[in-house]
């Protein structure tokens, strides 16, 4: 009988959210689980196997020295890397720290910030080591990791919506919030695959999927901002849980400049 793939979760800096959708799968987790050998998921199961793996999928970002030993020894580890989540595609909401002052966070937060040792900055898996593919969200759609894992088993490239948030508005039926409201919508810009969950809910989108395929958030800024909104509002619209993706980032250090 032939071996199972083998399969390992690693995290890094993240809430594990992106994990936990592996394990909400549910019914398809046990398909999942028959498909592949499961051979390092900590949040999982204690019992580690060791590598080499066929599938590796990283949660979370760098933020330590040690994240970056962690993730190289990873990548030789596995056949097929693949990086989840707004953590580990763009550096999370914790990239935050990439225009801020760290040394001065660690002084205000912890009572001796001399034990604490890390990089001044969050950034993606991507920056570090090469990725196989990268799969969006904040968390990611339990639906596409599903089609990526069982694309890889089947020796296909996986597949997912490159389009924007604004083409699954309009299969919902769902009024455009920055025409309708006159609210700052990252929709135009943002990768689909969340459902356009936000704006069904009179909320503007904010960019969890990362930016979609040749986004331009600079030329939707200026239009938000030739409409009166202000500046400040804007930086931290583009600064969020993908903050540290190039466009959003891009867009964001040129709107703070002016």
């Amino acid at each position: 009988m032939a071996a199972r793939p083998k399969l390992a979760v690693f995290k890094f800096a993240s809430c594990d959210g992106c994990q936990l959708t592996l394990l909400n799968c549910e019914n398809e987790l046990l398909a999942v689980a028959s498909a592949v050998e499961i051979a390092y998921f900590l949040e999982a199961r204690t019992q580690q196997l060791d590598g080499p793996y066929d599938i590796g999928l990283v949660e979370g970002s760098v933020t330590t020295a040690h994240d970056i030993q962690r993730i190289k020894e990873a990548r030789k580890q596995c056949r097929y890397l693949i990086a989840l989540g707004a953590c580990a595609t763009a550096g999370g909401i914790q990239a935050l720290r990439n225009w801020a002052d760290v040394a001065e966070f660690t002084r205000c937060v912890y009572a001796h910030p001399e034990y604490i040792e890390t990089l001044a900055t969050s950034t993606s898996i991507a920056d570090h080591v090469v990725v196989d593919f990268e799969l969006r969200g904040c968390p990611i759609s339990h639906q596409q990791l599903l089609d990526v894992v069982s694309s890889l088993l089947r020796g296909k490239k996986p597949a997912v919506a490159s389009y924007s948030v604004c083409m699954e508005c309009k299969r919902r039926q769902t009024v455009c919030v920055s025409v309708a409201r006159g609210m700052p919508c990252l929709g135009p810009a943002t990768q689909a695959g969340c459902g356009a969950i936000c704006p069904a809910f009179a909320r503007a989108c904010f960019g969890c999927y990362g930016p979609k395929e040749q986004a331009n958030p600079m030329s939707l800024m200026r239009f938000y901002f030739d409409r009166g909104i202000g500046r400040g509002t804007l930086v931290r619209l583009a600064r969020n849980f993908n903050g540290n993706a190039p466009e959003f980032r891009d867009a964001s250090n040129v709107l703070s400049s002016q």
